[in-house]
């Protein structure tokens, strides 16, 4: 299990890649699912040029944490690979990358929407959206996710 916050850009498929050639044994999972969010340029209707994630770096890594270790409980998953992009973020730029590696498709994507929609209620990040406008200060803060 693998959880990582950090600030700058990143290839999530070669992130995930990287992990499972040095991390899971070949021929011991028949299934990875791979979720990778990006940021948009639109939100409630807006144009939205950049977005500022902030966190607690304590805080956040063990919510994380405790997440993909439910979803190893919960599931019959050999490993979970969960990235979290904070700081300054423009449209396009991956934000979240969630692996699973399972023996079996149906186990990969059931925890792996799991930890996806988990991390989406319960994780402590704080989103702050630069709209585009002629204005200076046209921002403002996130107040809910959007649905999954």
């Amino acid at each position: 299990m693998k959880v990582e916050i950090f600030e700058k850009p990143y290839d999530p498929w070669q992130v995930a890649q990287q992990y499972q050639n040095d991390t899971l044994e070949a021929g011991k999972f028949g299934a990875m699912t791979l979720f990778v969010g990006t940021m948009r340029d639109f939100n409630q209707g807006d144009s939205v040029t950049t977005m500022t994630l902030e966190h607690y770096p304590a805080m956040t890594q063990k919510h994380l944490e405790k997440i993909a270790e439910e979803a190893k409980k919960k599931f019959d998953i050999l490993d979970v690979l969960l990235m979290h992009r904070v700081g300054k973020i423009f449209p396009n730029d991956p934000i979240v990358c969630v692996a699973v590696w399972s023996a079996h498709r149906a186990v990969a994507y059931d925890a792996n929407r799991y930890v996806m929609e988990a991390l989406k209620a319960k994780a402590p990040f704080w989103k702050k959206e630069s709209l585009k406008s002629d204005s200076d200060n046209n921002y403002r803060w996130v107040e809910k996710n959007t649905p999954g």
